[in-house]
């Protein structure tokens, strides 16, 4: 220990660690130290800048709550989310994107056809399609999980003070025996991503702008299949090509139609749409 120095250090703290030869952890671990001793290095990081990194980490742990995540929020803007996401995309499964930091995994059961907007004013889209397999087989019972913003870009959750039920445009779907599933909502608005914390302090001495194109959040389940969080933008909307977070794919983007008054829409639904999208959702095997 006596005879350490900036070269030999990593290897001495990567040898403290007891881990299995061989595991994951010990892969994880190792690399980790040596990528973060190697930019330390690089950089010349000095005292005051290594204490920024601390205090700016320990305050996005303190405005952390079990309803907003300020810790994905950073790894949302720093595309580090994005690319968990395209790593982990498996052939010809659904593109995966951003979970965000609003995401409650006990949102209300729904019945197909349902409306999530609960009488609230904007566009009301329907939003239609179905879930299979990669082999073009109808998932039978998956679960569509989906959540999003309103009409003027704000998440329920957001206004839990003003009111606001946090489990408001939130609904768990089952698809049908074709592999179904529809629905209504309304249409959600782009709309900044938490700008009160260090987060925001980040993009502000960044000079990044912290708007998110209009999107729907979705988890789809299905017993045998590995799980798809995802999200579905809509095309020729604001921010498309330069969304905060970095969450949009070609393959994402949805084509809104307008529906006619009257229009038959081939199934029940509790509210009549102004628009309609389709998409399909494909899972791969476990």
């Amino acid at each position: 220990m006596q005879s350490l120095n900036q070269f030999t250090l990593t290897e001495a703290v990567k040898e403290s660690f007891k881990t299995e030869e061989g595991s994951r952890l010990k892969f994880l671990l190792e690399t980790f130290i040596e990528h973060l001793h190697d930019y330390t290095r690089e950089t010349n990081l000095t005292h005051q800048e290594w204490m920024g990194v601390l205090n700016f980490l320990y305050d996005c742990g303190k405005i952390s709550t079990p309803e907003r995540h300020e810790f994905i929020l950073l790894s949302d803007v720093l595309g580090f989310s994005a690319l968990v996401d395209m790593i982990n995309t498996r052939g010809g499964a659904t593109e995966g994107s951003n979970l965000g930091p609003f995401y409650l995994d006990d949102a209300p059961v729904k019945n197909l056809g349902d409306d999530l907007a609960t009488g609230r004013e904007g566009v009301i889209v329907m939003a239609k399609g179905t879930v299979r397999d990669i082999l073009g087989k109808p998932l039978a019972g998956a679960i569509i999980d989906t959540w999003q913003a309103d009409a003027t870009g704000t998440y329920p959750i957001q206004e839990q003070e003003r009111g606001q039920d946090k489990y408001d445009l939130r609904g768990k779907f089952t698809t049908n025996e074709r592999g179904e599933y529809w629905y209504t909502t309304v249409l959600p608005k782009p709309y900044t991503v938490p700008y009160d914390g260090p987060v925001g302090d980040l993009l502000r001495a960044g000079n990044r702008h912290a708007w998110r194109a209009a999107h729907l959040h979705f988890i789809i389940r299905a017993a045998g299949y590995r799980d798809i969080t995802t999200e579905v933008f809509f095309a020729n909307t604001d921010y498309i090509d330069n969304d905060a977070v970095f969450g949009v794919r070609k393959s994402l983007i949805a084509a809104l139609k307008p529906v006619k008054k009257g229009q038959d829409l081939g199934v029940s639904v509790q509210r009549q749409p102004d628009a309609m999208f389709e998409f399909e959702f494909v899972l791969a095997p476990e």
